[in-house]
């Protein structure tokens, strides 16, 4: 049995199948989804989720958009990048380079918390020129202070060790303990969600991605280039997220005034999961100054 997600077992149903491709980009093979027609967004999960997190919203934007979904590496159903592959400008050096290999140049950039770190050091990096991005409940504050190091050092640690992601893996065996896992993020998301998460959480593979991801993060380098933003950014904020509090977005937009904060009221960390077509909604109000002109390379 396979250590990571098997298209053909855990992918046998996946949302929005029919999108879905394998683009083998260098040393990686990714899984991303593509879907519908015009200026191109480009959806960007958080830690431990995979395409599956946009399953509500990929054919809501693609009655406008050509809609661009990644499984973020190590993550999912796409590849284990090696080395230090799962830093933040390794993630974001990585994405830019499948869009690349795609053809296609993101006119809007939208992330789920980590992936809005990510989206955001693509465009800082001149990666999607001065696209705009909606940061949904982004997790863009840097752990403070001597837990830093202590969390990221535990991250890395269980990432190296492969008794404890199996143990981890082993847990999500019982739905219920997931299901209490996103309860505790503060949202509340249908049955099927649980079991796609429950899915790829019982897969070692997709815990050591995500283990490695939350060990390889420093967002410090991000927050002090963040106010050289030349781009648009809305800050998307479910009032009762319990994993990224809402004060982080209340931070941001102190450094970078002209961020726009969009309150979602009574909806969690999975606000997007929630309420896709209030999150479609905000998504396409950011995106009316991108809509008509097409951006395909």
């Amino acid at each position: 049995m396979s250590d990571r997600p098997d298209w053909a077992i855990e992918g046998r149903d996946w949302p929005n199948r029919a999108a879905s491709r394998f683009v083998t980009v260098d040393d990686l093979r990714w899984h991303v989804q593509v879907s519908g027609d015009g200026p191109v967004v480009l959806l960007l999960h958080g830690a431990g989720a995979a395409t599956h997190s946009w399953r509500g919203l990929i054919p809501l934007l693609a009655e406008q958009f050509m809609v661009v979904a990644p499984d973020l590496p190590g993550h999912g159903f796409t590849g284990m990048p090696p080395g230090h592959g799962l830093s933040l400008p390794a993630m974001a050096r990585r994405t830019a380079a499948l869009m690349a290999a795609l053809g296609l140049r993101p006119a809007l950039v939208v992330g789920h918390s980590a992936g809005a770190a990510i989206g955001l050091q693509m465009v800082l990096d001149g990666r999607c020129g001065d696209a705009p991005v909606v940061a949904i409940n982004g997790a863009l504050q840097p752990f403070a202070g001597a837990v830093a190091p202590l969390f990221q050092g535990l991250a890395m640690g269980l990432f190296v060790n492969p008794v404890a992601v199996r143990m981890f893996a082993a847990a999500a065996r019982d739905r219920s303990r997931v299901a209490r896992m996103i309860r505790g993020t503060g949202s509340s998301i249908d049955d099927t969600g649980i079991d796609l998460y429950a899915r790829l959480l019982r897969k070692p593979g997709h815990i050591a991605g995500t283990l490695g991801m939350m060990g390889s993060w420093d967002l410090r380098t991000l927050r002090r280039t963040l106010p050289h933003l030349k781009g648009g950014l809305t800050l998307v904020v479910g009032d009762r997220d319990s994993a990224v509090p809402p004060s982080v977005a209340a931070e941001v937009g102190k450094s970078l005034p002209a961020a726009r904060i969009v309150t979602l009221p009574g909806l969690g960390h999975l606000a997007h999961e929630e309420r896709p077509d209030l999150v479609a909604g905000v998504i396409r109000d950011a995106g009316l100054a991108v809509r008509t002109s097409s951006t395909p390379a």
